[in-house]
């Protein structure tokens, strides 16, 4: 099912002037997260870090889909959506400083980002089939790119989904790239939405540099999957930048991709100009909005950095319920090689 919703104004949308405001607004937050984030991991102060610039649009949308008792389950990229949802700037950048991930400690529907690929669906279609046992009225969503449908562990969970009715929402990114494959090296299927009818249930694309079409269309799959039906929603992006701070993306990506025009424009640049239009956003608005959310990152940087190195000790201490000998050898080599490279 494609619901590509690129032209559109709000008389069109069930949403309103204040709902649009705030897609942008955490829209914005999340471009100047990104670009800061990406700017201190270049002068060493965290070790690395996943930019997702460009896909604003579609992490902000599914996030205003999602209701307080929804449950969302990350992958490394998801950090719109995380934001989006209240977790604190700094949470997450003293996460990539090796600190726990929820420092702050406040009470978030929100699982660890899932790292390794694809590993976090299983986890997510767990969290609906607990919610059938249970007989409340939450939903999972949960977060992934198009490289991890070539994992296997998509397979299991959307087939565990569509078996069990689990309460799930599979919320692909696609944004073109799983580190260095373009998608037709990932699968000969047309899209990745219509993936959905092998596991019994709707798959549907949506316009991923939208963010009112995004939230539109994840509204309705997170109200069907609350009935028992999952979706697999493919959301169509574009990641501008690197996989990640330790790719090269000229090496393998042509300058001029051979994308649709609605596609290559940037999410930001094209919502911003369509609230323009509509009049719900002037200049004064916009210079508010970029204000507030560099002074938000502003005090976010200089919390992670007031806080304490994080104890290398604690990597190891809930990993098992019980030390095995094999972590008791990898703490000892921790030890003996300390992070300033000193012996």
């Amino acid at each position: 099912m494609h619901r590509l919703i690129a032209d559109r104004s709000l008389d069109d949308s069930w949403l309103g002037v204040d709902d649009a405001r705030a897609a942008y607004r955490d829209m914005v937050r999340a471009r100047r997260f990104d670009d800061r984030a990406l700017a201190l991991q270049r002068r060493g102060w965290m070790s690395g870090y996943p930019p997702f610039r460009g896909q604003e649009a579609a992490q902000v949308g599914a996030a205003h889909a999602m209701r307080d008792d929804d449950w969302l389950v990350p992958t490394y990229r998801s950090n719109a959506l995380q934001l989006a949802l209240g977790v604190p700037m700094s949470d997450l950048l003293l996460f990539r400083r090796g600190h726990p991930e929820f420092h702050s400690n406040h009470d978030y529907r929100v699982l660890p980002q899932a790292v390794p690929i694809a590993t976090q669906l299983p986890h997510a279609v767990g969290l609906g089939m607990a919610r059938n046992y249970r007989g409340n009225d939450e939903a999972a969503l949960v977060c992934f790119g198009d490289g991890a449908t070539s994992e296997g562990d998509t397979h299991e969970a959307m087939n565990f989904a569509g078996v069990f009715d689990a309460p799930t929402v599979f919320f692909c990114e696609n944004n073109g790239w799983a580190i260095s494959h373009p998608r037709d090296r990932q699968t000969a299927s047309a899209t990745i939405a219509e993936k959905a009818r092998a596991y019994g249930f709707e798959g549907v694309q949506v316009d991923g540099n939208d963010p009112l079409a995004v939230r539109e269309v994840v509204t309705d799959a997170l109200a069907s999957a609350r009935d028992g039906d999952p979706v697999l929603v493919e959301a169509l992006t574009y990641r501008q930048g690197a996989h990640t701070t330790a790719d090269d993306p000229d090496r393998y990506r042509p300058a001029d991709p051979d994308l649709p025009e609605w596609r290559r424009r940037d999410p930001l640049d094209r919502y911003e100009t369509f609230l323009r239009e509509a009049g719900v956003v002037d200049d004064e608005f916009v210079a508010a909005t970029r204000e507030r959310a560099d002074e938000e990152l502003a005090a976010a940087v200089a919390t992670a950095e007031d806080e304490p190195s994080a104890d290398r000790d604690e990597l190891f201490e809930h990993v098992y319920g019980a030390p095995t000998q094999a972590l008791d050898a990898q703490r000892e080599a921790a030890a003996r090689h300390p992070p300033d490279g000193s012996h």
